[in-house]
């Protein structure tokens, strides 16, 4: 157990950003009521959000991990970035419907919209890693 505290640990100071955005997605995944917006009327607006959410939260892992790494670990940046936070997604999902009390319900189409973010957010840190030029100026 204290082996995984210490992990988690390390990712908090390393990844300060990544880590504090995966925080807010948490709380507002198990929140009990979600405040209306206004735009409710805009189709798809919650599979939207889900994108969006997962999306700029897997852009800003990338970001920050090509930050600290000049040499990339492909396994651990496909761990943290792509199957850690699908798997994370379909977990909140599950929590959503089974233990929110009824205030929350897990969707499958919510857990696609979060994995499509991941994806795309993984094509664009594949692009990133792979341009010198930009990774060059990441790491400044």
């Amino acid at each position: 157990m204290s082996n995984i505290t210490e992990y988690i640990k390390h990712l908090v100071r390393h990844y300060p950003i990544s880590s504090f955005y995966l925080l807010i997605i948490w709380v507002l995944s198990l929140a009990p009521v979600f405040p209306e917006t206004g735009l409710e009327d805009v189709p798809f607006i919650d599979k939207w959000t889900h994108l969006v959410m997962y999306g700029g939260t897997c852009i800003t892992i990338w970001i920050e991990y090509l930050r600290r790494h000049q040499t990339i670990n492909w396994k651990k940046i496909v761990l943290l970035a792509i199957i850690a936070p699908i798997l994370m997604s379909g977990l909140l999902e599950l929590l959503q419907a089974y233990c929110t009390g009824g205030h929350r319900s897990g969707e499958w189409l919510d857990f696609a919209a979060n994995s499509l973010g991941v994806v795309l957010a993984a094509v664009v840190g594949i692009i990133i890693a792979h341009s010198p030029r930009i990774h060059k100026k990441l790491c400044r």
